[in-house]
């Protein structure tokens, strides 16, 4: 493994490279006598050596040393696991309260607008129709100088008959050096042509990832407005909720952050080392459809299809389907 992804992957665990240092030391070389000695050894300052001896400790990868000098290392496996089973168990717990703020959201904002005379007093504003809505969406995106968060599922508002979503420039404050996250539905892969568009948005700079069952539309701007766009955005009757309101604003904004931890990153990277019958079927693949399915769309056998499903998933290192789509997808594999 390359030191590159295990100091990825040492950071994914919330330490940093000094205590990657520091333990590899502690597991490694000689004993040392004092932080100071480690610390010429490493070529860091002992301010920098007790930081990480004390975020190790916290962490679960040293107990104290019996007498005077440095803690001993637990080994790597026990201390892993460990921490692993630790961020296992916040992960729960964070998926417990997105639960609990998915069905919150609605329950909220619905007892507000009934209970107050002036909702925009508040920060909480209706905005009806589909063209006010979409202008209200478009002046947010303008509008932002540090961060568009989005959250996009279907069904869309299109004008067009396949039912594509209607283009929003989410790039434009990417250009600008804002930071864009936009959280995509999986079901949102199957439209002809959005796998093209994703990549293209992500080739300019917005951070693109896949999750599942998204519960809601969504897009904040600056974590201090967001709109809640209509369920159904076709309807030209629908409505919108617009709030800047601290109370609905600590939900939304952790709700788009657990959403967006639990999702699957992808990119822009081009591989044309495969052949356009494999890209038909990870496309057909990624639309939801049934091996069966697969192989009367292309003429062949069942098992022909289920071959070639396998030959597939090896070669993108997948271990579900759902993974092979989207690391086809970070590829550029889709066709488009």
């Amino acid at each position: 493994m390359a030191l590159t992804e295990v100091d990825a992957q040492w950071e994914a665990l919330g330490l940093e490279a000094d205590e990657l240092q520091v333990y590899e030391a502690l597991l490694t070389l000689p004993p040392h006598r004092s932080r100071s000695a480690l610390g010429r050894t490493l070529g860091l300052p002992a301010r920098r050596v007790t930081a990480a001896l004390d975020q190790l400790a916290g962490h679960g990868f040293t107990r104290p040393a019996d007498g005077p000098g440095l803690p001993h290392p637990i080994p790597p496996a026990t201390a892993l696991r460990t921490l692993l089973h630790q961020h296992r168990a916040q992960l729960m717990r964070r998926s417990a309260e997105l639960e609990e703020l998915t069905g919150s959201v609605d329950r909220i904002s619905a007892r507000l607008l009934s209970t107050v005379h002036n909702p925009r007093a508040i920060g909480i504003e209706t905005v009806r129709g589909g063209l006010a809505i979409a202008e209200r969406v478009a002046a947010l995106v303008v509008s932002a100088r540090e961060e568009v968060a989005l959250i996009d599922r279907p069904p869309y508002a299109s004008s067009q008959p396949d039912g594509m979503p209607t283009p929003l420039d989410v790039a434009a404050p990417a250009r600008r050096g804002a930071r864009v996250r936009v959280v995509v539905d999986r079901e949102g892969l199957s439209f002809q042509g959005r796998a093209r568009g994703l990549n293209e948005l992500s080739e300019q700079g917005v951070q693109i990832r896949v999750g599942t069952a998204l519960p809601t539309k969504l897009i904040t701007v600056d974590r201090r407005v967001t709109l809640l766009p209509p369920t159904d955005a076709a309807d030209p009757t629908a409505s919108a909720l617009v709030v800047s309101d601290s109370l609905l604003g600590n939900a939304l904004v952790p709700l788009f952050d657990a959403l967006w931890e639990r999702a699957v990153p992808i990119g822009a990277v081009r591989d044309d080392e495969i052949t356009e019958e494999d890209r038909e079927v990870l496309t057909l693949l990624s639309s939801g459809l049934k091996d069966e399915a697969i192989a009367r769309r292309l003429g062949v056998h069942v098992h022909t299809v289920r071959r070639r499903i396998t030959r597939l998933m090896l070669t993108l290192e997948a271990e579900t389907r759902f993974q092979a789509g989207v690391q086809a997808l970070r590829r550029g594999w889709l066709t488009v």
